[in-house]
């Protein structure tokens, strides 16, 4: 069953559907740390949540999100016309690693990625396909975003990720190992007094070696709410 949610700190509506795999918090902190320019595309972009929040972003030329699946991509470019966006997102209904012969090389200028957190076997996967294929490296490896965006950026484009802690090694790895220097990392933690369960991660095509810390961040206080941290980023972009 569709629905019509409200894009925090936007004007935009996005149509979701309570079955298949709605944006999280992740997708809202993702959008909210990258600091894109000119040509953007956005990786796995699901119902189109980043492209969205970013509609508006003065340093945007045009947004491309890509989505494998077919009727989430379905969905996300109706929200697109629905907010009469057209002229600024793109959506593709397409596969990651094919781009590459689908766009020049370092034709992009900014990447941004909220990929499939876990590795096949690592977790159980969700019988619902659509679950699966957004929480698990099934149609998609890590391996894949950097090798395809190592190929789309132009020399000292970014890429700006976010993923999980226990995958903070095969991150920065992968990273160096296509070209692009990780650069600033930023710790989200779930509540005062619990470890991390994310980190936002930026790096730079071609950049030189210079890796820094930004602030944390913290979601939920101790009375089970919000932080006003968490209110001021829902609210901006």
């Amino acid at each position: 069953m569709e629905r019509l949610d409200k894009v925090p700190g936007t004007p935009y509506e996005i149509i979701q559907d309570k079955k298949l795999f709605s944006y999280g918090v992740d997708a809202i902190l993702l959008s909210y740390f990258a600091e894109p320019k000119g040509i953007v595309m956005d990786l796995g972009t699901g119902t189109g949540i980043i492209p969205l929040r970013l509609a508006d972003h003065p340093r945007i030329k045009k947004i491309y999100g890509v989505e494998l699946q077919t009727n989430v991509a379905e969905m996300a470019e109706k929200s697109v016309y629905l907010n009469k966006l057209e002229n600024k997102i793109r959506i593709l209904n397409e596969n990651i690693k094919e781009l590459p012969g689908k766009f020049p090389k370092a034709s992009i200028d900014t990447i941004i990625t909220n990929p499939p957190y876990m590795k096949p076997g690592a977790a159980l996967v969700n019988p619902e396909e659509n679950h699966a294929i957004s929480r698990h490296e099934l149609a998609c490896t890590l391996e894949d975003i950097m090798r395809v965006s190592s190929w789309l950026l132009s020399p000292l484009g970014k890429l700006y990720m976010v993923h999980r802690p226990n995958r903070l090694v095969d991150v920065l790895y992968a990273m160096r190992t296509h070209g692009i220097e990780p650069k600033l990392m930023t710790w989200v933690y779930p509540k005062p007094g619990k470890p991390a369960n994310l980190f936002l991660i930026e790096g730079v095509k071609g950049g030189r070696m210079d890796f820094k810390y930004g602030d944390p961040i913290t979601v939920y206080g101790v009375d089970g709410k919000y932080t006003d941290q968490i209110s001021t980023i829902y609210g901006s972009r």
